[in-house]
């Protein structure tokens, strides 16, 4: 199988053209591939196939082999694979996710390969039961739940993916091995969750770290740091554009008034490419 290794801010995944790779068993060889230390070492794999609605499809699927909604940073890197590969003449275009659409906007650097995308993540979804959680309110914002035998308030949001927001202090200091499955898997979150565990700097600049459900820590996560904008917001802790620092880099945030939706801006990166046995 052929593949290209990339990353947005390091998140990084494995990239397949589907429309020319046939695998059979996705979830094993997501399993397989992502493992650091006997495989390529990856996030999870991301198969960019036709699609009957859209420009592209995305299909991706996390480290443990369950497939996910959407990610943020890994459709930047779909957006610069297309387009580098000639793949689309387009600088806009449309991708199909399981979350629904999104339209995906590329810069291009002084080589004309794509250096840095905006994706309209779209509208994000507030009710509590819709996210899901098991909050049946409108929106999720400050709700205290109990973890690990401490009370924490939480600010959820889905972007096609649930997220749990935390606003705390020194993140840095967490040990996200020991707590983390105990946020991703709260009763109080019926399709378990991501989790974003965020320090405010100032009303334009947050930092944040995440563990992602079914990957556990990742160096960033862009529906995440979307996340965490449009909580900041609801929070009254942030202005509507926000840059986000994760440990991967930064991305940039923008909740917009005029139309609801958020956008996200980052970098996408191709690492190598190669031929893999599967």
């Amino acid at each position: 199988m052929r593949f290209t290794k990339m990353h947005g801010i390091s998140n990084d995944y494995i990239y397949v053209d589907a429309s020319k790779e046939k695998i059979e068993d996705i979830s094993n060889v997501a399993i397989k591939l992502s493992d650091r230390h006997t495989g390529i070492g990856s996030d999870g794999l991301v198969l960019i196939m036709p699609s009957e609605k859209c420009d592209f499809r995305m299909r991706m699927f996390n480290s443990d082999g369950s497939e996910a909604e959407m990610c943020g940073n890994a459709s930047r890197c779909v957006a610069k694979f297309v387009y580098d590969k000639g793949l689309t003449k387009k600088t806009s275009f449309t991708l199909e996710t399981l979350a629904g659409t999104k339209v995906l906007n590329v810069h291009l650097g002084a080589d004309g390969k794509v250096e840095t995308v905006t994706v309209d993540m779209g509208e994000p979804i507030l009710k509590g039961l819709n996210i899901p959680t098991i909050f049946d309110k409108g929106k999720v914002v400050a709700q205290e739940i109990e973890v690990l035998g401490k009370k924490v308030l939480t600010t959820c949001v889905s972007m096609g993916n649930p997220h749990s927001v935390i606003f705390t202090t020194g993140i840095d200091s967490l040990d996200l091995e020991k707590i983390g499955p105990s946020y991703e898997c709260h009763s109080a979150f019926p399709r378990k969750t991501n989790t974003e565990f965020v320090e405010v700097i100032s009303r334009k600049e947050v930092k944040m770290r995440v563990w992602e459900r079914g990957a556990g820590e990742t160096m960033a996560c862009g529906t995440g740091a979307c996340g965490v904008g449009v909580a900041g917001v609801l929070n009254g802790l942030t202005d509507r554009t926000v840059t986000v620092h994760l440990r991967g880099g930064d991305l940039t945030i923008e909740w917009r008034e005029s139309d609801n939706h958020v956008y996200m801006t980052g970098g996408a990166t191709t690492v190598f490419e190669g031929e893999v046995e599967i």
